[in-house]
């Protein structure tokens, strides 16, 4: 993903390691009860693995991040607020983390939970 080159080295960042920021901002995140699988088949792999980054997808054009976030929020919560908490948190953790512009953090609302 990212590579920087510098006098003692390269310093390489894996499109995983942004992941597990963002999973870990989702998660902290009011509203948000998990994160959700994208298709049938992580689904189906998230039961099998347990990676931490599961529902988040991450794309780097050489310049900027793009991140895709899918989760679950808890019933009786204004949707659009927790959506918009989510791409907030994400991208701040992501750019004070990485140094890295995030471009955009897309917010998929997979379900709703209800205790």
């Amino acid at each position: 993903m990212s590579e920087e080159t510098t006098t003692l080295g390269t310093i390489h960042i894996s499109p995983k390691a942004v992941a597990t920021v963002a999973y870990h901002a989702t998660l902290t995140s009011y509203g948000v009860v998990g994160l959700a699988p994208k298709n049938l088949a992580e689904g189906l792999a998230a039961t099998i693995t347990r990676e931490p980054a599961r529902g988040i997808s991450v794309q780097y054009n050489g310049e900027e991040i793009d991140i895709d976030v899918h989760v679950i929020v808890e019933f009786g919560t204004r949707i659009t607020s927790v959506a918009g908490s989510v791409a907030n948190a994400v991208k701040f953790q992501v750019e004070k983390a990485l140094g890295l512009p995030v471009h955009y953090v897309n917010v998929h609302i997979q379900g709703l939970r209800v205790d």
